[in-house]
């Protein structure tokens, strides 16, 4: 076990710091080879038929060209529970988790409460909320349809109960239901901002689903927040994980649209995140 270790760490030594080393060493052994890391540690032997050191060494091949590992392996951990991932949905990341623990924390105690998660992609969002609020009638959404296969996917194999259906959220017309609650994080990379990514988000990564126009930032959040104000009930909430550089201003786009308490919370690394609103709904 250690020599397949010291393997991985020698063709990645030149490519990635001491840190990112152990975490892809251990991601490889456990989710790519199935070993136990316990292995390691008490210097077990284990066999290595030829097929799995030929697989080892494509994917390590794969990395060091830039590809995300998640990709490479198949699947990510989020909010404790391991999502098929690929190249038709985002990596998720540590910051979204936080989108979802609020949400179920503030509106987990709604009874038979309707969640709609919208732009769902690998369904992280939408199927973690309807794990942690079993009494919630969770829907959600995606303008791709591949991405969609692997939300379902994955509600399938975590058990959830999750409705998907295609639609895209920039088109107005057909939006029906009333929810109580309405979650999202939809693209908010400015295009001004690709030079500032890695190569591993820009090649391997959807960019519909990171990019939008850079003289239009809020794009999307404009138009979820537009069908928000036409099916979410009074006191119904809108929660977004938004760009960091425009937290006042998603905000106070919400304000002008009629919700209320429209708030901007930092993220584990202390940058405005997540916006938060509350629509009252019309006299």
């Amino acid at each position: 076990m250690r020599e397949i270790m010291r393997h991985i760490k020698e063709r990645l030594f030149h490519n990635f710091s001491a840190e990112e080393i152990r975490s892809l060493s251990r991601i490889l052994a456990e989710d790519l080879l199935g070993l136990d890391m316990m292995d390691y540690y008490t210097d077990r032997k284990v066999h290595l038929p030829p097929s799995q050191s030929m697989r080892l060494d494509s994917a390590i091949s794969r990395i060091l060209a830039g590809e995300p590992v998640q990709h490479v392996v198949g699947k990510a951990l989020f909010c404790g529970r391991m999502f098929e991932v690929n190249g038709d949905t985002l990596v998720p990341r540590p910051e979204t988790e936080q989108l979802v623990q609020l949400v179920a924390d503030e509106c987990g105690s709604r009874y038979r409460a309707s969640v709609l998660d919208v732009g769902t992609g690998s369904g992280c969002i939408a199927v973690s909320l309807a794990l942690e609020m079993p009494q919630a009638h969770v829907c959600a959404c995606d303008v791709s349809a591949a991405a969609l296969d692997v939300a379902r996917r994955n509600a399938a194999r975590l058990g959830a109960k999750v409705d998907f259906s295609v639609a895209d959220v920039l088109d107005q017309t057909g939006w029906t239901g009333q929810w109580d609650v309405i979650v999202s994080n939809p693209p908010y990379i400015a295009m001004a901002e690709k030079q500032e990514m890695s190569r591993t988000v820009l090649d391997y990564e959807p960019h519909t689903a990171l990019f939008v126009p850079d003289e239009d930032p809020l794009l999307f959040y404009r138009s979820i927040g537009m069908m928000g104000v036409r099916t979410l009930r009074p006191g119904g909430r809108i929660y977004f994980e938004i760009n960091e550089r425009f937290g006042r201003e998603t905000a106070a786009l919400l304000e002008s649209m009629g919700y209320v308490r429209a708030s901007v919370i930092k993220d584990i690394y202390d940058k405005d995140r997540i916006v938060k609103a509350v629509y009252e709904g019309t006299d």
